[in-house]
């Protein structure tokens, strides 16, 4: 299905050399911090079973998913080989360029819940990449992406770039309904700091969620 609700320039990043060019060097550090990370391992503890096949888009050298929960199946996606084998929680992984191509290869109805963290906002096509999703995960089945306030600004496309955090999570309900998914629920949350220091009420990475049904 080509995209059709974003213009040329809101497509278009700043950086707009080859992405597979920038991701070449495996980055195997936490590009969001200890507070919002406990806060999306907890959705993932709350939402998830351990008898669904769960797939991880864009995903890097680590899942987030709970240490006590073992998934019947773990299917990863990303741009970087060695970030995705050194992921132990994947059982199965490739790597593909979803702003080059869209077409996910996967079966139809075949995945149980699809997690994308601090992903969405590199999607130049993601109208494209949510009809993808709805036809791959299974009636009933979940789409939980997730993101903070950070990002490789130079490679996420104007949309998000020049986005507030309110304007992200409504472009991508707006961008899910637009392929035929029902009203998602949103979640905006500040995080703390958690251990010794909580105490202080000091800040973490703030949490943005959107949770959609394949109904």
């Amino acid at each position: 299905m080509t995209g059709s609700l974003l213009n040329t320039y809101q497509r278009s990043k700043e950086d707009s050399s080859d992405d597979f060019i920038f991701y070449a060097q495996p980055r195997f550090v936490y590009h969001l911090d200890d507070a919002f990370r406990g806060r999306l391992t907890q959705l993932y503890r709350d939402r998830l079973t351990k008898d669904l096949i769960v797939l991880d888009l864009m995903s890097s050298w680590t899942s987030h998913l709970p240490e006590e929960i073992s998934y019947r199946r773990v299917i990863g996606h990303g741009m970087n080989s060695a970030e995705l084998e050194k992921n132990q929680r994947l059982d199965a992984h490739w790597v593909q360029d979803l702003n080059k191509n869209q077409n996910l290869p996967l079966e139809d109805s075949s995945v149980d819940a699809c997690l994308m963290v601090a992903a969405w906002q590199y999607l130049q096509y993601p109208e494209n990449v949510a009809a993808e999703l709805k036809r791959i995960i299974k009636t009933g089945g979940q789409l939980l992406i997730s993101f903070s306030n950070r990002a490789f600004w130079t490679k996420a496309p104007r949309v998000w770039a020049e986005g507030s955090d309110l304007d992200h999570l409504n472009y991508v309900k707006d961008v899910l309904i637009s392929q035929g998914w029902s009203e998602p629920q949103l979640i905006a949350e500040e995080t703390y700091k958690p251990g010794a220091i909580s105490f202080l009420g000091l800040k973490g990475d703030p949490f943005f969620s959107i949770l959609a049904s394949n109904n």
